[in-house]
C-alpha cells in the first residue's frame, strides 16, 4: 500500500461529511515534494515522484484505501453567522497514521467543485497554492503548530479570477480539518446527538487525556481553550497575521489552518492589517487575542448541551472556562517576549519594560523580525543594528538604558544570553515582498527556483545563512505590501 490509509472521519454518520470524487487535472506537473514529510507519514517518497503518486496527487487517481469526502461545517465569517459552508474546493482523501502514532489527514486543496462549493468553482490557482505551501513549512520551522505541505502541483489547466491565472492542488496534511465551524454546523441544527459524536471524536482524536476526566465535554473545552491560546501568543511572537479569524478557519486541534491573505509583519504596529477583504481592520495584529477569546466563546456554546443539562448552569460553567483564556495568552506572550529580549527569569516590571519597547517600536516605525535579530547582538554591546532600525535612535537609547540595568538582574553571561536570543528570534521569515516576487516568477514565467530557495532558507529559520542575506532585508518603501487575498 502506497498510502497507508486508515480513515476515521468517513466511519461517522453520513451528514458529517459528502461522499465526493476529485476533479481530474488534465495535465498534471509536479511542482514540489516534502519529501521529510513523507516519511514522517510513512509515505514513500519515490513513489510519490512517480508517474502513479502525481495521479493521486492531482486528483487522476484514487490509491487503494482512499475515502474522498467534503466536509461539512458552519462558521461566523467577520462576525456574521454562515449556517453551512462547509469544503468547497478540498476533498479529504483519508488518513494515516504517522511514524509518532499521530492521526493526520490528507487533503487536496483546489481538487474541485463539492456539495458545499455554493457557486465557486472549486479550483484553486498556483500563486495561493505556492504561498501556503511556503508560509505552513515556514512556520512548522519556526517551531508554530499549523497545518503542513506534501506536495504542489500545476493542474495544466487555467482558473479565471481577476484574470486567467494557472491552476494548481495543494496536498494538505493536518492533525485534523475539524473546525469550531464543525461544531457550529450542528448546532445550528439542533442535533444533539451530532454534537456529541463530534465531541467524542476530538477528544479520541486530539485530547485523550478528557476522555480520564470526571467531565470530559468540560475538559476538552478547557483543552481547545489552552491549545488557542497558546497558538495566538506563537503568532504575536513572530509578527504572523493570520488575516481571516473566522470561526471556520480555526482548528480544535489548535493548528494553524487555512492560509489565505495572511502575511508577517514589517514594522511593528498592533493595528497592522493586510487582508484585503479586512476593511474594519477586525482581524488586525493586535487583534487577534480577542477574536480568539470570541472564537472560543461560540465554541463554548456549541458544547453548552453537553456541559450540563441545566442551561444556567452549562452557561456558568463556560464563563468559568472563558475566564482563563486571558491568564493563559498573557503567560504564553510575556513569557515569550522575555525570552525575546534576553531575560531569563520573571520579574516585576518586565511587562512595563516590554510594552516600552513595543510603544517606541510602533512610533519609530522599527521593522519586528529584524530588530529581535539585532537585539542579540546588543546583549553582546553591539548595539548599532538594533539602533540603526530607530527613526529616533535616543528611543533606543533611553530603552537600553533600563534593559541593561535589567539584565543585570539575570545570572546569565552574555554569549549565553545572545545564543538563547538567536533560536527564537529568527533571522528569517516569509516576508510579503518577496513572498509576491516568488509566486510572480512562478506564475508569470513558470520559474519556481525563488520558490525553492526561500522554501530552502525559511527551513532554518534560526541561522545565519550569509549567502541569503538579501531574504532577511525588509523591504524598502517601493517594495512594501499593502494588501493580501484569499485567492479563492
Amino acid at each position: 500500500m502506497q498510502i497507508p490509509f486508515d480513515n476515521s472521519y468517513a466511519r461517522l454518520p453520513e451528514r458529517f461529511f459528502a461522499p465526493v470524487q476529485p476533479l481530474q487535472s488534465p495535465s498534471p506537473a509536479l511542482v514540489q515534494i516534502n519529501e521529510g514529510l513523507a516519511s514522517e507519514l510513512g509515505i514513500d517518497a519515490s513513489w510519490l515522484n512517480s508517474p502513479a503518486g502525481l495521479d493521486v496527487l492531482s486528483g487522476r487517481a484514487i490509491a487503494d484505501g482512499s475515502e474522498p469526502i467534503a466536509q461539512a461545517y458552519a462558521g461566523h465569517q467577520f462576525g456574521n453567522f454562515v449556517p453551512q459552508l462547509g469544503d468547497g474546493r478540498a476533498v479529504l482523501l483519508g488518513e494515516v497514521v504517522d511514524r509518532h502514532g499521530q492521526r493526520r489527514d490528507i487533503q487536496l486543496k483546489g481538487g474541485g467543485r463539492t456539495p458545499f462549493s455554493r457557486g465557486g468553482d472549486g479550483r484553486a490557482a498556483l500563486g495561493p497554492v505556492l504561498r501556503e505551501y511556503l508560509v505552513s513549512e515556514a512556520m512548522a520551522a519556526l517551531g508554530i503548530r499549523t497545518t503542513r505541505a506534501l506536495a504542489a502541483v500545476t493542474t495544466g489547466e487555467p482558473v479565471a479570477r481577476e484574470t486567467v491565472l494557472p491552476g494548481a492542488m495543494l496536498t494538505r496534511i493536518a492533525s485534523s480539518h475539524i473546525r469550531v465551524g464543525t461544531f457550529q454546523y450542528f448546532a445550528v441544527r439542533d442535533d444533539a446527538e451530532g454534537i456529541r459524536l463530534l465531541a467524542d471524536h476530538v477528544i479520541a482524536r486530539h485530547y485523550p487525556a478528557a476522555e480520564e476526566t470526571q467531565r470530559p465535554y468540560r475538559a476538552l473545552l478547557d483543552a481547545v481553550i489552552v491549545a488557542q491560546a497558546n497558538l495566538v501568543a506563537s503568532w504575536l511572537l513572530v509578527g504572523f497575521i493570520h488575516g481571516v479569524m473566522n470561526t471556520d478557519n480555526m482548528s480544535v486541534a489548535g493548528e494553524t489552518i487555512d492560509y489565505g491573505p495572511c502575511a508577517f509583519m514589517d514594522a511593528y504596529d498592533p493595528a497592522t492589517v493586510f487582508s484585503s477583504i479586512d476593511r474594519g481592520g477586525r482581524y488586525a495584529f493586535g487583534n487577534q487575542p480577542r477574536i480568539a477569546h470570541w472564537n472560543l466563546t461560540r465554541f463554548a456554546e456549541t458544547l453548552l448541551p453537553l456541559l450540563n443539562d441545566d442551561q444556567d448552569a452549562a452557561v456558568e460553567e463556560a464563563q468559568d472556562a472563558l475566564a482563563r483564556f486571558g491568564s493563559i495568552f498573557e503567560q504564553a506572550y510575556f513569557g515569550g517576549l522575555r525570552r525575546k529580549v534576553g531575560l531569563a527569569s520573571e520579574q516585576e516590571g518586565d511587562v512595563e519594560l516590554i510594552n516600552t519597547l513595543l510603544t517606541g517600536m510602533t512610533e519609530n516605525q522599527v521593522d519586528f523580525t529584524a530588530f529581535f535579530r539585532a537585539l542579540g547582538q546588543a546583549a553582546v554591546d553591539n548595539d548599532e543594528p538594533a539602533r540603526a532600525l530607530f527613526i529616533n535612535p535616543t528611543a533606543f537609547d533611553n530603552w537600553a538604558a533600563d534593559w541593561r540595568l535589567r539584565l543585570e538582574r539575570d545570572v546569565q553571561d552574555a554569549e549565553t544570553r545572545r545564543s538563547a536570543m538567536d533560536r527564537i528570534n529568527p533571522a528569517f521569515i516569509p516576508r510579503n515582498h518577496q513572498v509576491e516576487a516568488m509566486i510572480a516568477a512562478a506564475v508569470d514565467r513558470t520559474d519556481f527556483s525563488p520558490f525553492r530557495r526561500m522554501l530552502d532558507v525559511l527551513s532554518r529559520p534560526f541561522e545565519d545563512q550569509p549567502a541569503a542575506e538579501d531574504l532577511a532585508q525588509p523591504p524598502l518603501p517601493h517594495q512594501r505590501v499593502a494588501a493580501t487575498f484569499c485567492g479563492t
